[in-house]
């Protein structure tokens, strides 16, 4: 049976069945699995470019996230197509430590997924030294005392891109993820930092938060930045408050699990009852179709992190998270074994970009 037939015949099995699934339903959805990997593999060997690159236009950071991405799912740093990626990556080391294009405003972002790569491809030690240095870099990047911010500034503890490095959650919740692949613990100091920060982006006023912006929305979940004035791409409610969004709301709680936040702490609890409400695979809810694979990539690592294999909604509904988001994307896999959105906002129209996107989720919703 070809892997869109599995696919819509353990979505039927779903739609009648309890939490509770039975052996032969679950195998059916390794194999859905497996087989999507295959093809979303496959299209990837077929889409690198001679030098090594995928949408080498975009910069590093897709190319990264796909040699990351063949990584996770098995393959070797001699795999053909690994080791020109990783080649091709190795151009970009900086004299400062940084890896990014010489005159990228997304020096953050980019060493950030680079590291990560590095690291997974780091299994003989060959990328210790760039590693290092890679630490240091982004650490100095970060917005705190060197930049003449104390905690009391909105910057503070952040990561960002653009002209004027304005910080923002998905910057920095890249920067949390970063610094832990390279084994830093939530007590350090950089990891801290960011913490606050991470704070300030939720609607939820704490002794964490005392931005004026919680207060107007206080529903629990994330927003883009505090800084500048408060931006949220969900828009504004009507008293001026920052509207919450999925993407952003489930990248919040994988930073502040990773920098050892309890899951009693206000702030987690808050996070997962916003989820709870809005627990949706159709659309990156408060965005729709806007960042919708970025949203199943923070989506999958933040209820892995969690610990959580079933997630019970509002409305008391369980839900088998990993099976519903292997079906999900197999449902949207195209003929090439690739995925793209037709939204084309944060250049999900790639399907390089989105493909890779999908197989990091998929290997952190791998089923047990």
């Amino acid at each position: 049976m070809k892997a869109w037939a599995l696919a819509f015949a353990a979505v039927g099995l779903l739609m009648v069945a309890d939490v509770s699934w039975g052996q032969q339903d679950s195998a059916q959805v390794r194999r859905t699995y497996e087989q999507m990997v295959a093809r979303a593999i496959r299209f990837l060997e077929q889409n690198q470019a001679e030098d090594g690159s995928f949408s080498a236009q975009a910069g590093p950071a897709v190319t990264a996230l796909v040699c990351t991405a063949l990584l996770r799912h098995g393959r070797s740093v001699n795999d053909p197509v690994v080791r020109k990626a990783l080649g091709y990556l190795e151009k970009f080391i900086q004299p400062s430590g940084g890896i990014h294009h010489p005159r990228s405003r997304y020096r953050n972002y980019e060493t950030s997924i680079a590291v990560m790569c590095f690291k997974q491809a780091n299994r003989d030690g060959r990328y210790d030294r760039v590693l290092k240095r890679a630490e240091a870099f982004l650490k100095r990047l970060q917005w705190d005392e060197g930049e003449g911010k104390d905690r009391s500034d909105p910057y503070y503890g952040g990561a960002g891109y653009g002209k004027h490095r304005r910080p923002d959650l998905s910057n920095t919740s890249f920067l949390i993820e970063a610094l832990r692949e390279l084994g830093n613990g939530p007590d350090d100091p950089a990891i801290q930092k960011a913490l606050v920060f991470v704070s300030r982006c939720q609607n939820l006023e704490t002794q964490h938060n005392t931005t004026p912006f919680a207060a107007k929305n206080p529903d629990g979940g994330f927003y883009y930045t505090p800084a500048e004035g408060g931006v949220s791409q969900a828009g504004r409610t009507p008293t001026g408050g920052l509207r919450s969004y999925a993407s952003m709301t489930y990248a919040g709680l994988k930073s502040m699990i990773y920098a050892g936040v309890d899951k009693n702490d206000p702030r987690v609890k808050a996070a997962v009852q916003w989820c709870r409400k809005h627990y949706d695979l159709k659309s990156n809810p408060g965005l729709g179709s806007a960042g919708l694979y970025y949203y199943y990539h923070t989506f999958a690592k933040a209820l892995d992190a969690l610990g959580v294999d079933v997630f019970e909604d509002a409305q008391g509904r369980k839900h088998r998270w990993r099976e519903e988001l292997i079906l999900e994307l197999a449902r949207r896999q195209r003929s090439d074994g690739s995925w793209t959105n037709e939204n084309p906002r944060w250049m999900e129209s790639d399907p390089n970009l989105v493909t890779a996107y999908v197989l990091l989720a998929l290997a952190h919703a791998r089923p047990r």
